[in-house]
């Protein structure tokens, strides 16, 4: 249940950045591990430690196509004195059944193959003239192509030292060693580990489920035809991609026009596949804010906790601002302004974290750095209110991109960063070190 019921606020009440912040995230929970399969796992969280039941590589391997040798058969070896060995036959990636390397001899190796027994290191085929008799051979013609290849003499041009172009049993992880950490987030690189040590299943906190919708009579889809008073709906869209980039799987619902019963209802049939729903639009002080109309006796008696709360926040751009919990699972509902950027930046500073509190993820914030303002002429800000503005960050430096208006669309699209201007502080100037919340990292 969202903790806004238990603050004596008063409906006046400005809240701060912080004290939002901080009332979302002490109602959402991480969700509750599941065991799935590597590839639906990746985005994933893990929720223990993955050991590792076998050494990789289980088996000492050459690192190189060439010739498997003894050390002192190939000792002063030179391109003028050769040293020449018997060709005993091929070892080939995956092959059970291994020649026995004795003094004079080699076997023909392929990289990832076991290394032979006798065996005591690796001349590459490029030291060799590759069992032709003549120079040095850039490469092996293929099996069946030159199956005599696996067979008669190979001149060595090179000596090779102990172990040379072998990788070691165990050389990349041994049995025990911790793989994975719990807490660590799966890409690529960790879900190739998994299925190298054997894994193919992993328990995780799946990615949460979250349903985006915007409000508003003038939206339109994209492609439709504009009429009198329309407009292209980019909230949903910007926000079902913002959500995904967080980490979640999104589920974008065409704009809902104004009217309360409408959105309860279409609320109402989401919630089967939502662990957070965000809405935009509709939460300020006009006759036609919806979701305020619709959500704001969303509590049930039967509910205990559930219910939206709509609240100001000390913040520009992102006033208006509406979180709880909904339906009988208290699902969380956070519902954002309607203006574009004002929508986006609220789901940087309130949704993003949310989404990875529910993944389990440990730093659910983006990262803050300090920076060095540039810019012609101040920064303001409306008293007692912290204002997030648009920027481009680089080597140290911000500049604001898009001017002071919050309605800026095409701004969002060219910056990189928020440039953080305290509560209390009503004018920046240039050269002044900033906060910047950093974007896409």
């Amino acid at each position: 249940m969202s903790s806004a019921a238990t603050r004596a606020t008063g409906q006046d009440h400005l809240w701060s950045v912080t004290e939002h912040i901080e009332d979302i995230l002490a109602t959402v929970r991480p969700l509750d591990p599941i065991e799935l399969q590597l590839l639906d796992a990746q985005g994933c969280v893990l929720v223990e430690d993955v050991v590792v039941p076998l050494s990789l590589p289980p088996f000492d391997n050459s690192s190189m196509d060439g010739y498997a040798v003894r050390v002192a058969d190939v000792a002063g070896a030179s391109e003028e004195y050769p040293a020449v060995l018997e060709v005993v036959g091929d070892v080939a990636a995956g092959q059970s059944e291994l020649l026995h390397v004795g003094p004079g001899q080699a076997a023909r190796v392929m990289t990832g193959a076991q290394l032979p027994p006798g065996a005591e290191a690796v001349v590459p085929v490029e030291w060799t003239d590759g069992g032709l008799g003549a120079g040095p051979v850039s490469g092996m013609r293929a099996r069946s192509a030159s199956p005599e290849g696996a067979s008669g003499q190979v001149h060595v041009h090179r000596p090779a030292q102990a172990r040379a172009h072998v990788r070691a049993k165990g050389s990349d992880v041994r049995a025990g060693d911790r793989a994975l950490a719990a807490g660590t987030v799966l890409g690529p690189p960790q879900i190739g580990l998994l299925a190298a040590i054997g894994r193919g299943t992993v328990r995780v906190r799946p990615r949460p489920r979250v349903v985006v919708m915007s409000t508003g009579s003038e939206l339109v889809q994209p492609d439709a035809a504009l009429e009198a008073g329309q407009i292209y709906d980019s909230n949903s869209f910007a926000l079902c991609a913002a959500a995904r980039d967080a980490g979640a799987i999104a589920y974008r619902v065409g704009a809902v026009a104004d009217d309360a019963e409408t959105l309860r209802a279409t609320i109402e049939d989401q919630l089967i596949r939502a662990d957070l729903v965000v809405t935009t639009g509709g939460v300020s002080v006009g006759a036609y804010d919806v979701v305020k109309e619709a959500l704001s006796p969303a509590g049930d008696e039967d509910e205990p906790g559930s219910g939206i709360d709509f609240r100001k926040l000390a913040m520009q751009p992102g006033k208006p601002q509406g979180f709880g919990t909904i339906g009988p699972d208290h699902t969380p509902l956070l519902a954002l302004p309607g203006n574009p950027v004002s929508s986006y930046v609220s789901f940087e500073l309130f949704v993003r974290p949310a989404i990875r509190t529910l993944m389990g993820v440990q730093d659910v914030h983006r990262p803050t750095v300090r920076a060095t303002l540039r810019t012609e002429k101040a920064l303001t800000s409306p008293a007692g209110r912290r204002q997030f503005l648009r920027g481009r960050h680089a080597d140290g430096e911000v500049t604001p991109v898009g001017g002071a208006g919050s309605h800026l669309v095409a701004a969002l699209a060219h910056a990189d960063a928020l440039i953080v201007v305290p509560e209390s502080v009503e004018s920046v100037e240039p050269g002044t070190e900033v906060d910047v919340v950093l974007l896409g990292r």
